[in-house]
């Protein structure tokens, strides 16, 4: 039994070194000096510089795309949080005709490939008048299935208890929602967020589709931009360090909240 535990350690780990050689590379090339850079080198043979992100941060408007990146990836949430939540409450504790039914028909928009939707979503944001706005971007996303879904599961796990108790001192249900339920909940919130932001934070095609102006420019087009003004492409080095730039924020959140996006899930059960 140790034995076969010990194979299947080293087999993950195995995998887990091929599956992030491309981050390793991006990390040791974007302190590389550009002359030292060779494509299949990974040897530290050479002193760490700064000056490939120096050089990124003045040839690219990044503080632009973070900006803009930011209000898209985070007003999404503040809407969906709303949104999931009132929906979640709705299928996981009140009754109406079709409860179930709804639901179902709710959820099959997870079974659709995005770029199916671009289409009728471009012509609805067109007829808005929310072209080129980052409003427009985010519209499309204001409700999540899958975010209704892990609600509604993660509300059902809650005794009914707490919210008995809450009615029987007066509390209007969204009251009970407040001040009990979504309290209660914070494990699922905590896990939606962090899919949420990861999803739109590396959102590339949609804001391609909508955006036609550099200052509304989210991070994925700006590095797309970037690359294409790092001479070609061919500045390793300063196109590493883009990369790493956008990339950092996300790889910071998840190394604070790995533990509570873990539990998360385990908490929501995900059960019917």
């Amino acid at each position: 039994m140790r034995r076969a535990s010990l194979i299947v350690t080293g087999l993950m780990l195995i995998v887990a070194f091929f599956w992030s050689t491309p981050f390793l590379w991006t990390l040791v090339a974007s302190f590389r000096p550009d002359s030292a850079i060779g494509m299949a080198s990974l040897m530290p043979d050479y002193k760490p510089t700064w000056a490939n992100f120096a050089e990124a941060l003045d040839t690219g408007n990044f503080a632009i795309y973070y900006l803009n990146t930011a209000i898209v990836a985070f007003g999404i949430l503040a809407v969906q949080i709303v949104t999931i939540s009132l929906a979640g409450y709705a299928f996981a504790r009140l009754s109406f005709p079709g409860r179930e039914a709804i639901f179902y028909v709710f959820l099959l928009q997870l079974m659709l490939v995005p770029p199916i939707l671009i289409v009728p979503n471009l012509r609805t944001i067109v007829d808005l008048g929310l072209y080129g706005s980052l409003l427009g971007v985010m519209a499309p996303y204001f409700a999540s299935a899958f975010g209704t879904f892990l609600m509604r599961q993660t509300f059902r796990q809650i005794p009914r208890d707490f919210e008995e108790a809450s009615v029987i001192d007066g509390a209007h249900w969204w009251q009970t929602l407040w001040h009990v339920l979504l309290p209660m909940a914070r494990p699922g919130l905590i896990a939606f967020s962090l899919v949420s932001l990861m999803a739109h934070w590396n959102e590339f095609l949609w804001p391609l589709m909508v955006l036609n102006e550099p200052r509304t420019q989210t991070l994925t087009i700006g590095l797309a931009t970037f690359a294409l003004g790092t001479e070609g492409g061919k500045e390793w080095g300063v196109l590493a360090a883009g990369t790493l730039l956008v990339m950092f924020p996300l790889l910071a959140l998840f190394a604070v909240f790995q533990r509570q996006f873990v539990n998360s899930f385990m908490f929501s059960g995900l059960k019917g």
